[in-house]
């Protein structure tokens, strides 16, 4: 019982510092490129540091082929994080992440194209919930309750945040033989590769100390921290409980939009993050309708 309870704070704990990550991206005052090359590079040497504490890099023997399967899944990791923040400067931190929250549909097409998974009638209905959701999100920005430069770009720049996830998730559950540290640590790696051609380095010097602190609370915390955190709490608590506990992320971006930069969301985006977020629900608990009206009418 212990274990869960810590494990419970441990999964808070991780949320509430991914819902607090695009308050980090905005004060950086850096491009999205720059900040995931820095998240990067810092988070691999904090990935580094758990991985040799751990002993991990001198028990684990890995193979060419998951090898490559890492780097592949590093590479739609870092899409997916370059991709949502460039969405939270042209929607908004709050709807960018919300729509971020596809992604279990995502993760269920390519089960459905590349794994051989069935698509049941519920998991069609949630998905049908969500993209309703979607489209008032949209409707929103010609009833003026959109911000940002270019509101719609803003949301199919998190669309497609969402696929590489799903691609990277996709990718994970290929590798369950290699020790979660190993996994982001070649990420991190291959992130600092991929992007490098991408930093403008002469530049490096006239970073404010208030950036360079940004940048390195993103890699270190948001990003070593955050995983271990995650990962050390999926060990111990129930996957329902998985589930539910990451809707604190969503719920904490949207309070940091609203209290740091005063984007509080309209009537339309209320009512299509609610629809988002409850077909996301249904979707991670397996939720039947039509189950709950027979328990309701037994």
């Amino acid at each position: 019982m212990k274990s869960q309870a810590r494990g419970a704070i441990e999964m808070i704990s991780a949320m509430v510092i991914s819902g607090t990550v695009g308050w980090f991206v905005v004060m950086s005052g850096q491009s999205p490129e720059s900040v995931v090359f820095w998240r990067c590079l810092f988070g691999a040497l904090a990935m580094l540091a758990a991985c040799l504490a751990l002993g991990v890099l001198r028990q684990v023997r890995m193979e060419a082929r998951q090898f490559v399967l890492a780097c592949v899944g590093g590479v739609a990791l870092i899409l997916n994080w370059v991709l949502l923040f460039s969405a939270y400067g042209h929607s908004s931190i709050a709807i960018a992440t919300v729509v971020y929250h596809i992604q279990p549909f995502m993760l269920v097409g390519l089960g459905v194209l590349f794994f051989d998974e069935r698509l049941s009638a519920a998991k069609v209905g949630w998905l049908l919930l969500a993209f309703a959701g979607l489209v008032l999100i949209v409707s929103a920005k010609g009833s003026g309750q959109a911000v940002g430069s270019n509101y719609v770009q803003g949301v199919c720049l998190a669309l497609a945040s969402a696929f590489f996830y799903a691609v990277a998730a996709a990718i994970t559950k290929r590798l369950k033989a290699l020790p979660a540290h190993l996994i982001v640590l070649i990420q991190m790696m291959v992130g600092v590769l991929v992007l490098a051609p991408f930093v403008d380095f002469s530049d490096v010097g006239g970073l404010t100390s208030d950036s360079w602190t940004y940048l390195v609370i993103i890699g270190v915390v948001h990003t070593g921290v955050m995983s271990t955190l995650l990962y050390s709490a999926i060990q111990k608590i129930p996957t329902a409980l998985v589930g539910a506990l990451s809707f604190i992320y969503p719920i904490v971006a949207i309070l940091v939009d609203w209290v740091a930069f005063a984007h509080p969301l309209g009537v339309l985006q209320v009512a299509g993050a609610a629809a988002i977020l409850l077909a996301a629900a249904g979707m991670n608990f397996g939720w039947s309708l039509n189950r709950a009206k027979r328990q309701e009418t037994a």
